[in-house]
């Protein structure tokens, strides 16, 4: 299994309200020489997070312990820029499994979908009714329903659907990447295999 099966997540959030967040201020490029999913938490918005000399710039939301949870809620067009997929790696890696935006670079929306870390896209209006819970009340919780593809925000009662390819949401709910998907069809391709003919 690639990573933990995705149902229901209920959380607190990580309010980051800044529109055309790309992938080098998730990930800098510097960062980029591993090829394993592992340690990039460490640098997740790393010149956001910490000045030159190595020490936590207080005012950063994720430096403040008012803010905790697994969903990140990020302004409009999250995840901009190049392709790297290990700006998606470092949100799951710090421990995020959901980002919430009004909109998604369509590349870091699949890089996400590809790890376990569900994108969820909702209205301009309910993004900003969820930032302004948040600062309302850093607790407020947040329900994400993969199977009912709903939205809950839990201060107001509002609620809100998403869309999702079918297939990365089996995917997600099982906790498949591509690879375990295929090897969970491998008896399937065996059987078919041996009744095709040459």
């Amino acid at each position: 299994m690639a990573y933990d099966k995705f149902t229901v997540l209920n959380s607190t959030a990580v309010p980051l309200p800044i529109e055309n967040v790309d992938t080098d201020q998730i990930i800098p490029a510097r960062f980029l020489k591993a090829t394993e999913r592992k340690g990039f938490g460490d640098n997740l918005f790393r010149d956001w997070r910490y000045h030159q000399d190595g020490t936590p710039k207080e005012d950063f939301v994720l430096n403040q312990d008012t803010y905790r949870g697994k969903i990140l809620v990020g302004g409009k067009n999250f995840g901009s820029g190049s392709s790297r997929e290990h700006a998606a790696w470092a949100v799951y890696d710090y421990g995020f499994r959901c980002v919430i935006s009004s909109f998604f670079a369509d590349i870091f929306k699949n890089n996400c979908l590809n790890i376990g870390v569900l994108p969820v896209q909702v209205s301009p209006t309910f993004l900003e009714e969820i930032f302004a819970a948040i600062a309302n009340d850093p607790n407020t919780e947040i329900e994400v329903n993969l199977a009912q593809q709903t939205v809950h925000l839990s201060s107001t009662g509002t609620t809100e659907s998403f869309e999702i390819n079918p297939y990365k949401k089996d995917n997600l709910q099982n906790g498949y990447d591509d690879i375990d998907y295929l090897l969970n069809l491998k008896d399937s391709i065996q059987e078919f295999a041996q009744k095709t003919p040459l």
